[in-house]
């Protein structure tokens, strides 16, 4: 462990983070998710779930400011429902850790798998959540 760096980070996600350059992305997948499918680079975060993981990295993490929205989530399939308390968990997740929430869209499902393909990294997650799939977009981080 280190002083500063949440439980749930993995050394193997501690690591992905340091590689990924501004402008890559990172998906953490529910427990469902198709991420063997999809990528060659996914990392296991079995039983955590995604608000405690967006708990963790955000302190580590600068979201994108040269897009419109940095987090990107799905939309539910016609005839499916949403549950908004998932997006709720995130963002609040987020804001206790950095004290901002940065902006947040959603996409198709099929444009989402698609996007994954392009992604740095797929960390799948505990998270049972329906629709609880989201991609953060890494920005420049600054140097102090």
């Amino acid at each position: 462990m280190l002083k500063g760096i949440h439980p749930a980070i993995s050394p193997e996600l501690l690591k992905i983070l340091a590689e990924m350059g501004h402008g890559d992305e990172l998906v953490l997948a529910d427990a469902h998710f198709p991420a063997h499918s999809l990528h060659h680079n996914v990392v296991h975060a079995d039983g955590i779930s995604i608000a405690t993981l967006l708990k963790g990295i955000a302190p580590l993490f600068e979201f994108d400011a040269y897009v419109a929205a940095p987090l990107v989530m799905m939309q539910a399939v016609q005839g499916d429902t949403l549950d908004p308390n998932v997006e709720k968990r995130y963002l609040e997740a987020i804001q206790s850790a950095v004290d901002f929430v940065p902006n947040l869209t959603r996409i198709d499902r099929f444009d989402f798998y698609e996007r994954t393909k392009h992604a740095y990294a797929v960390v799948m997650t505990g998270e049972t959540a329906k629709y609880g799939n989201i991609i953060i977009k890494k920005g420049v981080t600054p140097v102090l």
